[in-house]
């Protein structure tokens, strides 16, 4: 009973960390509009996240301050977005080291 107890509180801790590290970047469920595609033989449902308007403005306007400058790395770049900005739409950027689409993960200023 104790070993289930304590898998129970080191699983709610692992799940509140997973969150916290996937909201700290920007992503809150209620930005997305999740629409229902379909069902797979197996019963796995199929979701489409879609952002809602609101999110997708800020956004847009948000990049539209930044521009491809030659600029590559995380110590050159003023805010989590305009990194965003820049491994998005720029080449040559070294700013996602482990490919997962988040730049400057370990960057504490952001």
């Amino acid at each position: 009973m104790k070993q289930i107890l304590i898998l129970g509180v080191l699983a709610f801790l692992g799940w509140k960390i997973y969150q916290e590290k996937v909201m700290s970047h920007g992503a809150r469920w209620g930005d997305y509009k999740v629409e229902k595609i379909g069902v797979s033989a197996d019963g796995m449902e199929t979701i489409k996240l879609s952002p809602t308007k609101g999110t997708a403005k800020s956004r847009h306007d948000s990049y539209q301050a930044f521009k491809c400058d030659g600029r590559q790395y995380c110590s050159q770049m003023t805010s989590r977005e305009e990194a965003v900005f820049f491994t998005r739409n720029c080449p040559n950027t070294k700013m996602d080291g482990d490919g997962d689409g988040i730049p400057c993960e370990n960057d504490s200023r952001f």
